[in-house]
């Protein structure tokens, strides 16, 4: 069973986030493995012992987004591909775009992902990819069991639990409680040294497959929480003052 496995890095969920000049200042962050994308990775090895075959990890990004990928393969993938961005603005439909460029070309049985990144949030990447590939997509998936080209799998669907079954090749998201991702070994972090790592970049594809179709104009931190109000008078005239409330302060209305 081959499977590729869709992972990104990004800031370690404790950084403090500073915004410089309507930006993200990177200066001395800390970069992880998207913590989503590290059930990726676990499902794919034990989907890989179980079944045979290989997992490749794909990452789009500046040339630290090795040290996630050096990550994936001590937890025990076989193999990782990172595609550099090269400093480009891209957006969910370019990545997912440049990932089916390069995806499409390859053999798979399955692709694995994050349920969404923890930078962005946005959860678009992997069902773009889907419907590029015109393959099944499953997203918050919290059990997956592989059966005769057939999957098994059960999703996180707003707090209850929704079974489906999809015929392979298709293309999941992993929700917190899919399992329980290792910790890389000092052993596999010695073996991911040498286990392959393709370096790409943009120019290896045909340049319409990363035009961004939207930009990032500037990004700010939401404003300071203001004290509570209290509300007087009789329950009528408390409702008249949270419209006024809502309509002049909240906007939510005009």
């Amino acid at each position: 069973m081959n499977i590729i496995v869709l992972a990104k890095q990004t800031f370690d969920t404790e950084e403090k986030i500073v915004i410089e000049q309507g930006s993200i200042s990177e200066d001395g962050v800390k970069f992880v493995l998207n913590p989503y994308d590290e059930y990726a990775v676990e499902q794919a090895i034990q989907l890989r012992d179980e079944h045979g075959g290989k997992v490749t990890v794909i990452a789009i990004g500046p040339e630290r987004a090795t040290e996630a990928l050096r990550t994936a393969l001590a937890m025990g993938a076989d193999e990782a591909v990172l595609i550099s961005d090269e400093g480009a603005a891209l957006d969910e439909h370019a990545v997912a775009q440049i990932l089916h460029a390069y995806v499409s070309q390859q053999i798979f049985d399955l692709i694995l992902g994050g349920n969404f990144s923890v930078d962005n949030g946005s959860g678009q990447v992997a069902i773009r990819l889907a419907k590029l590939l015109s393959i099944p997509h499953v997203g918050s998936i919290t059990k997956l069991v592989i059966q005769g080209g057939q999957a098994e799998i059960e999703r996180d669907a707003e707090g209850d639990t929704e079974q489906l079954t999809a015929a392979l090749p298709a293309l999941f998201t992993a929700q917190q409680g899919l399992n329980e991702p290792r910790y890389p070994s000092l052993q596999g972090i010695m073996k991911a040294k040498r286990k392959p790592l393709q370096q790409l970049s943009l120019s290896d594809f045909d340049s319409i497959h990363s035009q961004p179709l939207t930009a990032r104009v500037s990004v700010s931190t939401p404003p300071p929480r203001q004290a509570g109000k209290r509300l007087s008078g009789a329950p009528a005239e408390q409702v008249q003052q949270l419209i006024g409330l809502l309509q002049t302060e909240a906007k939510l209305f005009t």
